[in-house]
């Protein structure tokens, strides 16, 4: 129970402070004082609305606002998210681009499960969709996640995405960024051992963690340096009484937050101070470059405790997939078994989360693959976010990644996916 006093204690912190800072801004706006202009009640408001719309963020959804995109044809298309597959704690989503017809490139990208939402790669679907057919894999806020649904760890992760690509077909060409890599590839060897005709084509993994010993980080570490029984105690707690998933152990999103932001706390205390400052001058704006990267930043989900824990003990501890001797549901997976998926690993030079040489590590798994089916890039002056949503990506790492899609389409094979389940409520415009 004290643990999920201690969740309710984080949100009842993060409410008085939204509450503060509509107070503040709420106060100095009253039009009296407007009589006797003061810029101290200026720096007032201004502080008030940077530290409102912060604290209301960090239990929003961000919505993928991606409305419309121009096609060859030139004119403007619609873009519908329909929900392909639903389940508890996640769903696969399509982008549908309405007035178009369907893409020869049809990409799955898989989101990370590791505190923020999938909406984080917003960049990367709007930069993919006027070339591809673009299935995300949206997972879901596990406070939002009644008990009664169960557990969900690396294992299950794995599963969920074997029944997406079986969904999907075999005519499919996957992206996998950062956490998911490993799991990504443990899915692919999977199905090759278990239903071979529904592996993809091609296997793309970006700045994820195959090996983590192949180059220390801060995130390694950490997880090197800690036991199993300082993260049960420190970082776990229970769903608080607000939610739906009221007593789910889970590690929480305001908790993955604090220690976001402590790692570059210099540097995100001068960001929010300045853009109190430009507030107060009347310089800042819905859309501006701070708020545009905060609200997507301090939304943050909570990821379920077996799930994170697993993660640190056989991903990074037990090096399970680094090792080839990942299991899933008591069957061993052999990533030898890929003889015929092209991968093709991306790293950033400067990532510091995902080190050169741990994505990398994963050709060496390949052992049934040939050579000619394997690639790598570096990206030398690329961070780990640059890789696969900044300028990076966009003008260097995509074309590369399109064709290495376009290399190994060749003889499509016939789709075996079902249609999208249009009966779902869940489907939605973006």
């Amino acid at each position: 129970m004290r643990y999920m006093m201690t969740y309710d204690l984080m949100e009842t912190i993060r409410n008085t402070n939204q509450w503060l800072g509509a107070s503040a801004l709420s106060m100095a706006s009253y039009p009296l004082f407007s009589m006797t202009p003061n810029p101290a009640l200026q720096w007032m408001a201004a502080w008030g609305e940077v530290t409102e719309r912060s604290f209301q963020r960090m239990v929003v959804k961000p919505d993928w606002g991606i409305e419309s995109i121009t096609g060859e044809d030139g004119r403007d298309h619609l873009i519908n998210v329909e929900t392909v597959i639903e389940r508890p704690f996640g769903d696969l989503i399509h982008f549908a681009v309405q007035g178009r017809e369907e893409m020869d490139r049809r990409v799955l990208l898989v989101a990370p499960m590791s505190g923020h939402y999938a909406t984080l790669l917003r960049s990367t679907v709007k930069s993919l969709l006027p070339d591809c057919e673009v299935y995300v894999t949206d997972w879901h806020n596990a406070r939002d996640i009644p008990v009664s649904e169960g557990k969900f760890d690396v294992e299950d992760y794995t599963l969920y995405l074997v029944d997406f690509m079986r969904e999907l077909g075999s005519d499919l060409h996957v992206i996998a960024v950062c956490q998911p890599a490993p799991l990504t590839l443990a899915a692919t060897a999977y199905l090759a051992g278990q239903d071979p005709k529904a592996q993809p084509r091609s296997l793309t993994l970006i700045g994820g963690p195959i090996d983590p010993d192949a180059a220390a980080t801060e995130v390694t570490d950490f997880g090197r340096r800690v036991t199993m029984g300082q993260l049960k105690e420190t970082m776990i707690q229970q769903v608080g009484f607000k939610y739906k998933g009221v007593g789910r152990k889970v590690y929480p999103g305001l908790l993955q937050l604090s220690s976001f932001m402590s790692m570059n706390s210099e540097r995100h205390s001068k960001a929010f101070s300045d853009q109190i400052m430009r507030t107060a001058r009347g310089e800042a704006s819905d859309h501006d470059p701070h708020n545009k990267f905060y609200d997507e930043y301090l939304a943050v989900m909570d990821m379920p405790a077996e799930f994170y824990l697993s993660t640190v003990e056989r991903i990074f501890k037990g090096l399970e997939v680094a090792q080839n001797k990942f299991t899933v549901r008591g069957h061993k997976i052999d990533i030898g078994a890929i003889t015929n998926v092209a991968v093709k690993t991306v790293e950033g030079g400067k990532d510091d989360i995902s080190a050169p040489g741990q994505c990398v590590a994963a050709l060496d798994l390949l052992t049934g693959l040939p050579d000619s089916k394997k690639a790598n890039y570096i990206e030398p002056n690329a961070g780990h976010y640059g890789i696969f949503a900044g300028r990076s990506w966009r003008n260097n790492i995509r074309p590369l990644v399109l064709d290495f899609i376009d290399a190994n389409s060749e003889a499509p094979a016939k789709r075996s996916r079902t249609a999208p389940k249009k009966k779902k409520k869940a489907t939605a415009k973006a």
